[in-house]
C-alpha cells in the first residue's frame, strides 16, 4: 500500500514537472512580451492553451498567437457597458450573484430572451459578459459554469448557426479551457434540432463539457445538484432561489467593473451617469509605449 501511494506521488511529481517545462517552453517560444500581451500571458493562461491543446507546445504557440492578434484587432478589454447594454436589457446573459459549490462564476443565460437582431452586437455583448466573469473569478480559478434557461425560445428568437458558429469560434479559439460546464435546462425540441447542427462546429473537449438537464430525467438533475447548492440554484433551473434581472443594477455593477478592468489593463476612465441603465464614460486613450533603448 505505501509503495504503491508513494508510485503514484511521484508519477503526479513527474506530470507536474513536465507540465512545468512545457511552460517555460512556450514561454520561450513566445518571445519578449510587453503591454497586454504580457498582462494576458500569465503562466495559468500558458497552461490553459497547452491543456486545450494537449500540452503540443507548438499547437498552443500557435493557437496563443492567434489570440493576441484577435486581441489587439478586436480589443475584448475595451468594450465598454455603454456601448452594449442595449442587449443586456432583458437579462438573455449575466453573471450571477452567487457561485457554484467549486467557488466558480457562473453565467445565466436565457436565449429565450433575445432582444435584438444585431449578430456582431449580440457577440460584443457575449465578449463582453465573459471578460467581465473573467474579472471577477476568484483567486486561483480559472473557469466558470454556465447555466442555460430556455424559457421562451421559440423560431422567431433564436440566433442563427451562422451567428452561433462565430460564437463558438471566438469561445474556443480566444477562451480555451474558460468553461468549467454548461448545464442546459430542459431544452425544447426545436433547440435539440439546432443542437445537432452547431454541435459540428464544438471539439471534442468542449461537447463533453455540454449537459442536458431534463427535470423528470434523475439522473442529470443529480448532476446539476452536485454543482449548484439547491438554495442558490434559481427556480427555473429546480432550485429554490428567486432569479430576478434588474437591469439598471446590473448596470450599476458594470459601471464600476469598467473602471477595475481599466485599472486592470492600465489605462484609466471615468464613468460618468447611468440612466435606466445606459451609462456614459470616458476613456483616457492608452499610453504609447516607450521603445526599447538601442542595443
Amino acid at each position: 500500500m505505501f509503495l504503491r501511494r508513494k508510485h503514484s506521488q511521484n508519477h503526479q511529481e513527474n506530470d507536474a514537472a513536465q507540465q512545468e517545462a512545457k511552460v517555460s517552453e512556450l514561454k520561450a517560444a513566445l518571445g519578449p512580451l510587453s503591454g497586454r500581451n504580457l498582462k494576458y500571458c500569465t503562466d495559468a493562461c500558458l497552461r490553459r492553451y497547452l491543456e486545450a491543446r494537449n500540452w503540443n507546445v507548438d499547437k498552443a504557440h500557435k493557437m496563443l498567437e492567434e489570440t493576441l492578434k484577435w486581441r489587439a484587432t478586436y480589443k475584448p478589454e475595451e468594450i465598454r457597458w455603454h456601448e452594449i447594454s442595449h442587449e443586456g436589457e432583458t437579462g438573455k446573459v449575466f453573471r450571477a450573484n452567487f457561485h457554484d459549490r467549486y467557488g466558480r462564476t457562473v453565467l445565466m443565460m436565457r436565449p429565450g430572451m433575445q432582444n435584438t437582431t444585431c449578430a456582431e452586437d449580440n457577440i460584443r455583448h457575449l465578449v463582453y459578459i465573459i471578460e467581465n466573469s473573467i474579472l471577477n473569478l476568484a483567486e486561483g480559478q480559472e473557469q466558470m459554469s454556465w447555466l442555460i434557461d430556455f424559457t421562451g425560445l421559440s423560431l422567431s428568437n433564436s440566433v442563427s448557426v451562422r451567428t452561433a458558429r462565430d460564437i463558438i469560434n471566438i469561445l474556443q479559439n480566444h477562451y480555451p479551457e474558460r468553461l468549467a460546464i454548461a448545464f442546459l435546462y430542459n431544452p425544447p425540441r426545436i433547440f435539440e434540432a439546432f443542437y445537432k447542427a452547431v454541435k459540428y462546429f464544438l471539439d471534442t473537449k468542449t461537447s463533453q463539457k455540454v449537459k442536458f438537464v431534463y427535470p423528470k430525467n434523475k439522473d442529470s438533475v443529480e448532476l446539476m445538484r452536485s454543482f449548484f447548492d439547491i438554495d442558490n440554484l434559481p427556480g427555473e433551473f429546480g432550485g429554490k432561489a428567486t432569479m430576478k434581472y434588474d437591469h439598471e443594477e446590473f448596470s450599476r455593477l458594470m459601471a464600476q467593473d469598467d473602471v477595475k478592468t481599466a485599472k486592470y489593463w492600465g489605462f484609466d476612465e471615468k464613468p460618468t451617469h447611468i440612466a435606466n441603465g445606459h451609462l456614459g464614460a470616458q476613456v483616457a486613450p492608452e499610453p504609447t509605449p516607450l521603445a526599447p533603448p538601442a542595443s
